[in-house]
């Protein structure tokens, strides 16, 4: 079975089980560690995520992974907070952060409104809208971001 068939069905059994916790799931990894694989989850929910939070997932998780038998041969179960740089996945998670700092990379060249053309955007995340995404950069200008051509996104610590 393929690592995104893998995913896809880990993500589907997962999904049920954090609603059901009140966690969101964020992310999801299944690497090659070594002579096995890990299986990350990365969860948050508003306010934060505890380590009881990881802890309950995990062991809810691991219960429900053992009776799928969805992951074949061997594997790590790793539960975790997404950090303080959290990626930016999809629409819901840029209004969310309306107002904090993000580093956008995309895949095309995209020019700010001052035309200089670029990959990699740091600025505040301005608004979300019609599934583009407008940040205020650092510089001052503004970028108008389409969903769609984001390749990764991340909140940006700030101090």
């Amino acid at each position: 079975m393929a690592e995104s068939e893998i995913t896809e069905q880990v993500t589907a059994l997962a999904q049920p089980v954090l609603d059901s916790l009140g966690l969101e799931l964020v992310d999801l990894e299944f690497k090659k560690a070594g002579r096995s694989f890990v299986l990350r989850l990365f969860i948050d929910k508003p306010g934060g995520i505890t380590l009881d939070d990881c802890a309950e997932a995990s062991h809810e998780l691991s219960l429900l992974l053992d009776v799928e038998d969805c992951i074949p041969g061997r594997y790590t179960l790793e539960v975790s907070s997404p950090g303080l740089d959290r990626p930016l996945k999809k629409e819901a998670d840029f209004l969310r952060y309306q107002g904090r700092l993000a580093v956008v990379k995309t895949q095309e060249l995209l020019k700010d409104e001052k035309g200089s053309p670029r990959k990699t955007f740091l600025g505040t995340i301005e608004d979300v809208a019609d599934g583009v995404v407008t940040l205020r950069l650092k510089e001052g200008p503004l970028a108008r971001i389409p969903l769609a051509g984001i390749v990764r996104a991340r909140l940006e610590f700030e101090l």
